[in-house]
């Protein structure tokens, strides 16, 4: 009977072991991937504040039909902007923008953007100035205009600026 008390008291010990050693492995994961959730977290937030972009000025080029309109934008992040298919552009009237996409071939009446960075190497460095041509594929008239661009992982501005 002696033998039998001391071999359940050895499996009940045994198995606590392995009970309490199965507990803190998954609490050691789970701990791990907290912190590499927060760790991911706080890497997107800084990217986000590294790629900023502040519109200076807008304005209307009237010379074609339809007329197209041209944005100024300065990069006052800390990284340069090399993708433009990740820009999004919104113009149009106040409070009745629609969503322009990038093409390097944008031309009038295409209802696309391009862009043009000052130096032309085809990077929009920190602290260039960038010229972007946004082509209504309809004429649009109105007193007041609204543009925003917006980033993937950034900061975005928007600019309200009336008709000259």
């Amino acid at each position: 009977m002696g033998f039998s008390i001391t071999l359940s008291e050895i499996i009940i010990l045994i198995s606590s072991i392995i009970l309490a050693s199965s507990f803190s492995a998954y609490a050691i994961y789970s701990g791990t991937a907290l912190q590499n959730s927060i760790m991911q977290s706080l890497s997107d937030a800084r990217s986000m504040f590294e790629l900023r972009v502040s519109i200076v000025y807008a304005t209307v080029n009237d010379t074609t039909s339809p007329k197209h309109f041209i944005v100024y934008a300065k990069n006052t992040g800390m990284l340069p902007i090399t993708n433009f298919g990740l820009i999004d552009v919104y113009f149009g009237e106040y409070k009745r923008a629609t969503l322009y996409t990038y093409s390097p071939e944008a031309s009038v009446g295409s209802g696309k953007f391009s862009i043009e960075d000052s130096d032309g190497d085809g990077a929009w460095e920190v602290a260039e100035t960038a010229v972007i041509r946004v082509y209504p594929k309809n004429e649009l008239n109105a007193n007041l205009y609204e543009v925003k661009l917006a980033l993937y992982k950034g900061l975005s501005d928007s600019y309200i600026f009336a008709s000259p």
